[in-house]
């Protein structure tokens, strides 16, 4: 990979480009990176926001000088590109009730800001990635694990980058124009990259189904929230586990009893193993969130 390009935001921001697609090699470079900034506890950093092939970080003038932070990330650049990318991670399956009445209703109310206002947001991914049907999208878009490759645009949505081939990537794009609104908990998608929306609001992804299992919670009651609201880390992997009706109601019950806890297992992800056996390494992440 090319080597990272830094500019300044104003007196206390450095942004890292470390590439102009984005790629895994891409994210885990940046991931790598950012990881380093917060273990080696550089005197004046304020806040470390990873993106999907960039990051930002917001430094104390008075405390570091500019060129002086860009000199230390680029120590990190360097010791970065030295050692084999690799992540200790989570693997966490996410139960989708895709095809819902929900998604459903919403997308047919904005047909007119729809690229094809003929069918839904199914029918048109489905048609643009050469499926012959829609179960047929759901499988593949259910099929492979998924990177959480950052967090943001609103609190706790994670943008999903799929493990596979370049070739077998799903690209859907967005809206025509947005929607000024969307479900709660809506599984979208938009460009090259998965979403949950993790609160109602507008968007501009296609939607594609709704998951039962809450991923921000700013009163932190649930269980598995209690110790940060947002649930969704970057670098965290994503197995989508299609649901239906009865699955989805059984798992609402769960979480308003507070019963609900999600799969996660921890897990090594290896990028060069990954590399060399896409297909059967992800059979080994299906492997390690199934074991018991």
């Amino acid at each position: 990979m090319r080597e990272a390009r830094y500019t300044f935001g104003g007196d206390e921001h450095v942004f890292v480009e470390v590439d102009e697609e984005m790629s895994l090699e891409a994210f885990f470079k940046s991931l790598a990176i950012t990881d380093a900034v917060r273990e080696s506890g550089i005197k004046g950093v304020t806040e470390i926001c990873p993106a999907n092939a960039s990051f930002q970080i917001k430094f104390d003038p008075d405390v570091i000088r500019p060129d002086d932070m860009v000199a230390e990330l680029k120590k990190l650049e360097a010791e970065a590109a030295r050692h084999e990318p690799s992540l200790e991670t989570r693997v966490i399956e996410v139960p989708v009730f895709y095809q819902d009445p929900w998604t459903h209703e919403t997308l047919m109310r904005f047909r007119e800001r729809h690229q094809d206002p003929s069918g839904t947001d199914l029918d048109y991914a489905a048609r643009i990635n050469g499926f012959e049907s829609v179960e047929a999208f759901i499988a593949a878009h259910s099929g492979s694990p998924w990177f959480v490759s950052m967090v943001g645009f609103v609190s706790g949505l994670p943008f999903l980058y799929q493990t596979v081939e370049r070739k077998r990537q799903i690209q859907v794009p967005k809206y025509l124009r947005p929607r000024t609104d969307t479900p709660k908990l809506t599984v979208g998608y938009g460009g090259c990259f998965s979403c949950i929306y993790s609160v109602r609001g507008a968007g501009g992804y296609q939607m594609f189904g709704i998951t039962p299992m809450p991923i921000f919670d700013p009163q932190q009651k649930l269980n598995y929230l209690r110790d940060f609201m947002v649930f969704f880390r970057p670098g965290d992997l994503v197995k989508f586990q299609p649901i239906d009706r009865d699955g989805y109601d059984a798992a609402l019950e769960e979480v308003a009893a507070d019963r609900f806890v999600p799969k996660i297992r921890k897990i090594t992800f290896a990028l060069d193993a990954f590399n060399r056996d896409i297909e059967g390494y992800n059979r080994k992440i299906e492997e390690v969130l199934h074991a018991n």
